[in-house]
């Protein structure tokens, strides 16, 4: 495989070398390397907005590794930051390749191939690579948005954000159903994102604490998702909704955990943390 520039590629998953991966003179043990590659295909869905294991369920298959190469063209170290790259190359009937590229700053140090089957999980059979997936793939290589994000009513919208924030409220933190939904739902603003396959990934709604005021909440985002770009997005779908009814603020409660999150998108914290649901919260705000 000749050697690659990071130009060929559009998706990169970051890493640092640990003690653990290197040997005596601290080096990289070769095997290591196709885990780099492995562990770079599960940010690659994650990088489509493709929540995998349900995404497959809705395919109706699964994709198994029938080929993996690795080529060296120098070692990484202990300590070393390295770019893992992807591209899918092609798509036939029923395989999908993939070019790998390991790269310490511009330097390439390993390519790599990994060719999959689409195959019935059960039999193990090969089956035609769906055409959903087919051109979710090529447009994800061609650089075009993986997310959609829909603002609407709760006649619209409610079916695919009640399901997400089940997912997320009730069933991951063990909300009571009776706390997660309630009759705000019927006059707030929803913001609802899904993917290409049609997969509800992410919720939000926003509702008038106060004249000029906004109050955004029920933010879920689908846990194989968190730290991508969908919370952002629906975030600020709910603030341009706000914007346009004339709001000059907007406040939220937000659990502890994503403090960081809000913060970064310029809400600052405003009074003494509380509880809500028995998870503590902050009150944050921001100026439209």
């Amino acid at each position: 495989m000749p050697q690659a520039k990071r130009s060929e590629f559009r998706f990169f998953h970051r890493l640092r070398v640990r003690w653990a991966e290197v040997d005596m003179q601290k080096i990289v043990f070769n095997a290591h390397y196709l885990m780099y590659f492995d562990t770079a295909i599960t940010d690659y869905w994650r990088a489509m907005a493709m929540p995998y294991e349900e995404g497959m369920q809705l395919l109706a298959g699964d994709l198994y590794v029938v080929k993996a190469t690795v080529e060296f063209h120098a070692s990484a170290r202990m300590d070393d930051q390295l770019d893992v790259a992807l591209r899918c190359e092609r798509i036939g009937r029923s395989s999908i390749a993939f070019r790998g590229a390991i790269f310490r700053g511009d330097e390439h140090l390993i390519s790599g191939e990994l060719v999959y089957v689409f195959a019935n999980p059960e039999t193990q059979t090969s089956l035609p690579v769906p055409d959903r997936l087919r051109n979710m793939l090529e447009g994800f290589e061609a650089g075009q948005d993986m997310v959609s994000v829909a603002v609407g009513d709760w006649q619209t919208l409610g079916a695919g954000a009640s399901a997400i924030r089940k997912a997320v409220f009730v069933q991951e933190q063990r909300i009571p159903m009776e706390l997660e939904l309630d009759a705000a739902d019927a006059t707030a603003v929803h913001a609802l994102a899904t993917n290409r396959l049609g997969q509800v990934i992410g919720t939000g709604r926003l509702l008038q604490a106060q004249p000029g005021v906004a109050k955004i909440g029920r933010m879920a985002v689908h846990r194989t998702l968190r730290g991508s770009s969908v919370g952002r997005r629906l975030l600020l779908a709910l603030m341009d909704a706000a914007r346009e009814r004339g709001d000059q603020q907007v406040m939220l409660h937000a659990q502890r955990s994503a403090v960081g999150f809000y913060d970064r998108l310029g809400f600052v914290a405003h009074g003494a943390p509380f509880e809500e649901a028995g998870i503590e919260h902050l009150e944050m705000v921001k100026a439209l």
